[in-house]
């Protein structure tokens, strides 16, 4: 049925909004394409499986224990990112991309083989007590899961949360202005230095919610990096750069597009996900929905 089609790829298109939308705020923010970016979700997918193995003990039983790991790795992740972008990142930044490119290709390696000589290759997955089998019954026959309910929402959150931010904060005007011109900022008093980071901050923590969320709904293993990569760029390219509410759409309309291509036929779903993509990029390079951030 095209509607049961229609809702479950936008479900699975919520996840591919939070993959995404961290990309879309540091690329918004500093122009920097970060290519780790998946790495990172898969980083923070194995750092909730092991939080949730070390402290299983103290957890209460039920699919809330998730969700308090990922509380408590949300600050990590925040101050993890500050110090990544303040000490590392902010070196590579210019007029010329490929130093940004090579770091984070360098991190996005290191990741991998970290992850490999920490757990394996084998493939993970948090368990949600029965949160990621549950289901919401519909009309006509209908059933969504509850978990993939749960991330759309989470996703739509945390785009409006966004949008909020750079809209309506102070914060939000920082990033507008060294964005638009960092030196016409650093005369105004703001150290771009600092604002990058604080970017990159919000950045991972949205990173942390998509990699518990991965891990909750899937396995992940040391390889996906790569893939979830291209999913989030993909996403953020067919929304249009600099739009949070157009990230979100862009992923929504991938995850319709791959789900079309698996009813059709199992090999068809993310072939026919990137042919959408290639589309975009031709008729309309800017993106569907192109604005600058705020």
């Amino acid at each position: 049925m095209m509607l049961d089609v229609l809702l479950q790829g936008l479900l699975l298109g919520g996840l591919y909004g939070l993959f995404a939308l961290g990309l879309s705020l540091v690329f918004g923010v500093m122009r920097l394409t970060n290519t780790a970016h998946g790495d990172f979700i898969v980083l923070a997918a194995f750092a909730a499986i092991a939080g949730l193995a070390v402290l299983a003990p103290v957890l209460p039983a039920g699919p809330a224990a998730p969700f308090l790991v990922a509380a408590l790795l949300l600050p990590i992740s925040f101050g993890f990112g500050y110090a990544l972008q303040r000490w590392v990142l902010n070196g590579t930044l210019g007029r010329d991309p490929l130093p940004s490119l090579v770091v984070t290709f360098g991190l996005s390696i290191v990741i991998q083989n970290l992850l490999l000589e920490t757990f394996s290759a084998d493939p993970r997955s948090i368990d949600s007590e029965g949160l990621s089998t549950a289901s919401i019954g519909l009309p006509g026959g209908l059933a969504v899961g509850v978990l993939p309910v749960v991330i759309l929402a989470f996703a739509v959150a945390a785009t409006a949360a966004l949008q909020w931010l750079f809209g309506r904060t102070s914060i939000g005007r920082s990033f507008r202005a060294v964005s638009d011109d960092r030196e016409i900022a650093e005369l105004m008093g703001l150290d771009p230095r600092k604002v990058y980071a604080l970017a990159t901050a919000i950045a991972f923590v949205l990173i942390a919610v998509a990699g518990v969320f991965q891990a909750m709904r899937t396995t992940v293993s040391p390889a996906d990096g790569p893939a979830l990569l291209l999913f989030a760029f993909e996403a953020v390219i067919i929304g249009g750069m600099g739009s949070f509410w157009g990230t979100l759409v862009g992923a929504l309309l991938l995850g319709v597009t791959q789900q079309i291509g698996f009813r059709l036929d199992p090999g068809w779903g993310i072939w026919l996900g990137h042919l959408v993509f290639l589309a975009v990029l031709v008729i309309r390079p800017q993106g569907l929905f192109p604005k600058t951030v705020g």
